[in-house]
């Protein structure tokens, strides 16, 4: 008869179970201070409870070490890997999507701790929400359906006319000096990943919420349907878009502040980059990742947010300090210039 799982390993499972429904809790508990913060600290603690369980359960011990081979102890207790420690004895040199998601929310958990930042939600729902989801996949995982979370959990009730003014008020939360580091924080790590992880739903859930229409010889299962971005077809897309009860969740910039023109990215490169670049470099190097639509597009909005805006009022486009990075950085490489532009590279004049 096969043995049960050990105590230690069950009591992090517990911990784990119980700190991801602090999380939830705090975060769908009406109100809008502290949500985000609060929903952190539960998340990386439930996390950590979760590598732990499954390292009890290979029979390693999460413990910190000394340079001398000894366990290092705090009060005559051990020292516990944190969460940071754990990503990297899990998944050694592998760099997935999830990682990727925990690693934004651990830096963001420590960017936040001593400051006062409410109204984040908005902007770090599909972060938020994606953690969530992967820890009950992993939890499942390494032990079993009777461990899942699903059962216990529901999809929080929203009132959607708000959302524009709560992204509204976000913005000018995170707009306060006291939050610059944070947004600086969020829009370079968003900036710095490549569009595979950026668009994947391990990083940031994104979805359609949909109303669901039953008859009534056949009562709908549930009142709401997920439809996942990543996974459905073109014409679905289409099909869900033309829908005016439609609400699209995606990532947006933090606040329309600190975005830049053109012919300030231009200048931002050439200080730091080590080969010059022009308008029409910078109009190249847009069409190559795709940044944003052609001029005059019916769909102007349609913008990689994590690098660029449209801006209505004056019908131009904006750029993020995130495309400032990935500019200074493919323009610094000579082959990757050559590539984007179809020219050989200039050395500035600023880095001769």
């Amino acid at each position: 008869m096969p043995r049960g799982l050990p105590k230690v390993v069950k009591d992090n499972i517990e911990k784990c179970q119980m700190s991801a429904l602090a999380a939830v809790e705090a975060y769908n508990r009406p109100g809008k201070r502290f949500r985000t913060a609060q929903y952190l600290i539960m998340i990386v603690i439930a996390w950590t409870a979760l590598f732990h369980a499954i390292s009890y359960k290979k029979n390693i011990k999460p413990w910190f070490k000394a340079r001398n081979g000894r366990y290092i102890r705090i009060d005559g207790d051990p020292k516990h890997w944190d969460l940071a420690e754990c990503l990297k004895r899990y998944y050694g040199n592998n760099d997935p999507p999830i990682r990727k998601n925990l690693a934004f929310l651990i830096g963001l958990r420590n960017k936040i701790e001593h400051r006062h930042l409410p109204e984040l939600d908005a902007s770090l729902y599909g972060e938020c929400q994606a953690s969530l989801l992967n820890l009950e996949e992993i939890l499942v995982e390494n032990f079993g359906d009777k461990y899942a979370l699903m059962e216990q959990l529901a999809v929080s009730l929203q009132f959607s006319s708000i959302v524009p003014s709560e992204k509204r008020k976000a913005a000018r939360s995170l707009a306060t000096g006291a939050a610059k580091t944070v947004r600086e924080y969020i829009e370079t790590f968003r900036g710095d990943l490549n569009s595979t992880v950026l668009n994947s739903m391990k990083y940031s859930f994104n979805v359609f919420l949909v109303p669901k229409v039953s008859n009534r010889e056949k009562v709908a299962d549930a009142a709401v349907e997920f439809i996942k971005v990543d996974e459905a077809s073109e014409e679905e897309l289409e099909r869900l878009e033309k829908l005016n009860v439609l609400i699209k969740e995606k990532k947006i910039p933090i606040a329309n502040l600190d975005l830049y023109k053109p012919s300030q990215i231009m200048a931002k490169v050439n200080a730091t980059s080590t080969y010059k670049i022009t308008i029409n470099s910078h109009a190249s190097a847009w069409h190559y990742f795709e940044v944003r639509p052609d001029t005059g597009s019916e769909n102007p909005n349609r913008c990689k947010p994590e690098f660029c805006v449209y801006d209505d009022a004056h019908k131009d486009y904006l750029y993020t300090q995130g495309w400032v990075n990935k500019c200074i950085e493919v323009f610094s490489d000579a082959e990757k210039y050559e590539e984007i532009t179809g020219r050989e590279p200039v050395v500035t004049n600023e880095n001769v």
